[in-house]
């Protein structure tokens, strides 16, 4: 009966996933109907040019690139609760996302600020994504490196905020000192967007989380382990140092691909992994994870069509989406433990 509940439950997820992408692919400011839509996809032609230049430059990069964004951020932050044991930890609040926001400010806005661009040129892609790795794994590794010496897990994702408070605050005096065209494109960044990333990014994004989630999913026997305690881990022989750094290294490749191209996007990392726990009534990685993957490319295509308000010029930054969905989830997740707390 169980496995019959856990067939039907993947079926309406993919298939919902399916709807959703198509529907970010044909809603927009300019109206495309569906056989042209599917024509494009299927032939790459159409009797109106200007349908494949919409649906090949922008819309098709921009679904794409929201499938996999959900699929990371959501991946991203199963691994840092897992790991932390705690509910409300994830990639925005632990400070990783804002850790590649500094590493990629640093790439614009520093080198911006002592004049050196003009000499090197335009910053590529791959030095853009490098730069958000190392931002993200060095927050990372300095929790990590806490981690080892403080026990207590709240301590731990309050020094996370602590750090993403820091690296915020740097990133601030190098705004003071950019000047204004950089400036305004890095607030603009900050805002989160989906529909900047082009097909050429895509070259560099889609493989950058495909191995990181490759990396998580082989981790699945450790994240288990791990949910139990470090103790329980280390009974079956389990390297500790090992096991974190790879989830760590991971979980840099996977939030600091994204936020390198779309952004620091909040709240997806923190809500998703408790709706996939919600749906599927288990905490075993070997269907939390695809579970936590499939969901997150759900909420964050839903959220990308609900900020381009379908019909309208008009697009509202995806965060703003994403926080009116993840808030209410997190105050919910607060109020029930505070439940649990009193009734034990």
């Amino acid at each position: 009966m169980l496995k019959k509940r856990t067939t039907y439950i993947w079926i309406i997820l993919l298939v919902v996933l399916l709807i959703l992408f198509v529907s970010d692919i044909i809603l927009g400011s300019v109206q495309i109907p569906l056989k042209d839509v599917l024509k494009i996809i299927f032939t790459g032609q159409s009797d109106y040019p200007e349908y494949l230049t919409i649906i090949f430059r922008f819309r098709l990069p921009k679904a794409i690139t929201a499938l996999f964004a959900g699929f990371a951020l959501s991946v991203s932050g199963l691994q840092m609760q897992t790991v932390f044991r705690n509910p409300l930890a994830g990639p925005f609040v632990l400070g990783i996302s804002a850790g590649a926001s500094l590493g990629v400010a640093l790439l614009v806005m520093g080198i911006s600020t002592f004049t050196v661009i003009s000499q090197i040129g335009v910053v590529g892609n791959w030095t853009i994504v490098m730069a958000a790795w190392i931002g993200s794994g060095l927050i990372l590794f300095l929790i990590l490196a806490i981690s080892a010496r403080v026990k207590d897990i709240m301590t731990i994702l309050i020094l996370g905020i602590m750090f993403g408070s820091a690296t915020a605050a740097l990133v601030n005096i190098l705004q003071y000192f950019s000047n204004e065209s950089m400036l305004k494109a890095f607030i603009v960044w900050t805002m989160g967007s989906l529909g900047g990333v082009s097909l050429t990014q895509l070259k560099v994004l889609i493989p950058s989380v495909t191995v990181g989630l490759l990396i998580t999913f082989m981790l699945t026997k450790i994240l288990n382990a791990m949910l139990v305690g470090e103790n329980y881990a280390k009974s079956m022989g389990l390297n500790i140092r090992v096991s974190r750094f790879l989830i760590f290294f991971s979980t840099s490749l996977l939030a600091g691909s994204i936020t390198a191209f779309c952004g620091p996007i909040g709240f997806i990392g923190i809500a998703v992994p408790h709706i996939a726990r919600i749906v599927f009534k288990t905490a075993n990685h070997k269907s939390l994870l695809p579970g936590t993957m499939i969901i997150g490319g759900i909420v964050l295509l839903l959220s990308d069509i609900i900020s381009q308000l379908p019909g309208h010029e008009t697009t509202l930054p995806i965060n703003s989406i994403t926080a009116l969905v993840g808030i209410p989830i997190v105050i919910w997740i607060i109020i029930r433990n505070q439940k649990l707390s009193s009734l034990s």
